[in-house]
């Protein structure tokens, strides 16, 4: 299998930018798939094949699908009725082929029957692929990319977390675990992963950390959930499938049901989690009230 062709969904994303580099890195031929070829020609060059994919889109399937055996699978944030907006794909994916599918999860996806990952998992533990679920806890990188606006240009936070804490994870963590799974199938077949960092922060803590970094006053609003869902519409401009899915997230860390840590970093890639305050000091740039969206890369 050292010779497979892999896909890699999601490709221009946090994750999937990881997951690319570092099956690369250990030889690996990647096809990479993103909203459009061109997109992720531009940050792969040659080194990949390009290929657009469309979940929802039926003419977008055979290109991505021909010839894979082994994938990496993202849900894209908008789409949150995967029965009907992935599941066909992914039926399509398995006829043509694909034996394994290494899917980004969710931290508790098995005991939230609402979040769509939730779905997506019970698809896949039946469909007789081989499935390694990376359930994810909070990236860090939802800082920088989802909720930037608010902190690099109105020095707040806004989550309707309460005062719960929450296990955040970096995306080079959960990205080289993934690639693990995918780089050794047998190991990790039919094995779900949780995926945390060494702590649990609530959002005040975060705020604090932030504003030591960047050397203004970050403020965590703690939004009731109303508040929240209107802002997250108005004025992020997320899809109201986005909206509805954050939601959930951010109420099960106001409920304390985010905070559990794992060891899954350092037994699965014999390391330190790379802990918020290193993320903090590393993308600090990008809260910068001078940087603009169209010097930042794609989420």
């Amino acid at each position: 299998m050292a010779h497979d062709l892999i896909l890699v969904t999601g490709a221009t994303g946090n994750i999937g930018r990881v997951v690319v580099e570092r099956l690369l890195s250990a030889g690996l031929r990647v096809r990479a798939a993103g909203r459009t070829s061109e997109s992720v020609a531009r940050m792969f060059g040659d080194r990949v094949e390009a290929v657009a994919l469309d979940f929802t889109d039926n003419t977008t399937w055979p290109a991505a699908f021909a010839g894979i055996q082994r994938m990496f699978l993202l849900r894209p944030p908008h789409l949150g009725k995967p029965k009907e907006q992935m599941i066909p794909a992914l039926e399509f994916a398995q006829h043509s082929g694909v034996e394994q599918m290494v899917f980004l999860s969710l931290q508790g996806a098995e005991k939230n029957k609402v979040v769509p990952h939730a779905a997506i998992e019970a698809w896949l533990r039946t469909s007789g692929v081989a499935w390694t679920f990376v359930r994810a806890s909070f990236f860090h990188q939802n800082l920088s990319t989802t909720h930037l606006t608010d902190i690099r240009d109105r020095d707040e936070i806004v989550v309707p977390a309460g005062r719960g804490a929450t296990a955040f994870v970096d995306a080079e963590d959960i990205g080289a675990i993934a690639a693990v799974a995918l780089l050794d199938p047998q190991s990790h077949a039919d094995t779900a992963y949780t995926v945390t960092g060494s702590e649990a922060l609530t959002y005040h803590q975060v705020a604090q950390i932030l504003t030591a970094e960047l050397g203004r006053p970050i403020r965590y609003a703690r939004p009731g959930i109303v508040r929240y869902l209107r802002h997250a519409r108005r004025t992020l401009g997320m899809p109201w499938g986005m909206v509805l899915v954050t939601a959930a997230i951010y109420t099960t860390a106001r409920l304390g049901m985010a905070a559990e840590l794992t060891d899954t970093v350092r037994t699965v890639l014999g390391r330190e989690p790379i802990r918020f305050a290193e993320f903090a000091h590393r993308e600090r740039a990008v809260w910068n009230p001078t940087q603009t969206s169209a010097d930042l890369p794609s989420s």
